[in-house]
C-alpha cells in the first residue's frame, strides 16, 4: 500500500522507508518456523532461542515478535509480562545448560533490552562491547523491537537501543549459577502464577 502512495504522491521516500519497516515486522512470522524446521535455531523455552554452535560459540535471543504475540498471556499487565519473559529466559538458559555441561568451553552471548546488567551479572554473564554489526541490526529492526517492547510493556514503549547490553559466558560460569539461577527461575514462576492465575 505504501509502495503504492508513493507512486501516485510522487514521495517516494515513503514507499523506501516503510518497506524495510514492514518487512522486518511481518519477516519473524514466516523465517522463524522456517528456521525452526530446518534446525538453524533452537527453542529451549517459548521466549529464549539458539542458533547453532559456530566456532564454539552459541548466540542466544530472546523470543521474535512472532512469540511475543501468542505467547504472552493477553490478561497480564506490564510487570507480569516482564517477569514472564525473564522467567522463560531463565528456563532456556537451564535447559542450555543442561545440553552443553560436559562441554564447558562452549562460549554463550545474547544481546538483550529485558535483562539488566545487574541480573546479568547474578545469573554469570558478564557485559561485553556490543558489536558494530550488531547494532545496525537492532536499527534496521527497530519497528519490530519497538513492537515487541511495547508487547511486554503492554503500552506504547519507546526501546532505547543505546541501553541495550551483549552479554557473555562460558558454559562453566553459568554451570556455577545453575543453582542461583533454578532459584530465580521457580521464584518468578510463582509470583507468576500468584499474581495472574489467581
Amino acid at each position: 500500500m505504501s509502495v503504492i502512495i508513493s507512486i501516485y504522491s510522487g514521495i517516494y521516500l515513503i514507499g523506501i522507508l516503510t518497506f524495510p519497516i514492514t518487512l522486518s515486522i511481518i519477516a519473524p512470522f514466516f523465517d522463524m518456523p522456517f528456521l525452526k524446521k530446518n534446525g538453524r535455531v533452537i527453542y529451549y523455552s517459548t521466549l529464549f532461542i539458539s542458533e547453532k554452535p559456530k566456532n564454539g560459540l552459541i548466540k542466544i535471543h530472546g523470543g521474535t515478535l512472532f512469540d511475543y504475540y501468542f505467547v504472552i498471556d493477553k490478561k497480564m499487565n506490564g510487570k507480569q509480562r516482564t517477569n514472564f519473559i525473564i522467567q522463560q529466559y531463565l528456563d532456556g538458559l537451564l535447559h542450555l545448560i543442561e545440553k552443553y555441561e560436559n562441554d564447558k568451553k562452549i562460549k554463550i552471548r545474547g544481546t538483550s533490552y529485558i535483562i539488566n546488567k545487574r541480573t546479568a551479572e547474578k545469573i554469570g554473564f558478564e557485559i561485553v562491547e556490543t558489536d558494530i554489526l550488531q547494532k545496525i541490526i537492532l536499527i534496521y529492526n527497530y519497528f519490530n523491537i519497538l513492537i515487541s517492547n511495547s508487547i511486554a510493556k503492554n503500552k506504547l514503549s519507546f526501546p532505547n537501543i543505546n541501553k541495550t547490553k551483549t552479554f557473555d559466558a562460558d558454559v562453566s560460569q553459568l554451570i556455577e549459577r545453575k543453582e542461583y539461577i533454578e532459584k530465580l527461575n521457580k521464584s518468578l514462576k510463582s509470583t507468576i502464577a500468584n499474581t495472574v492465575y489467581n
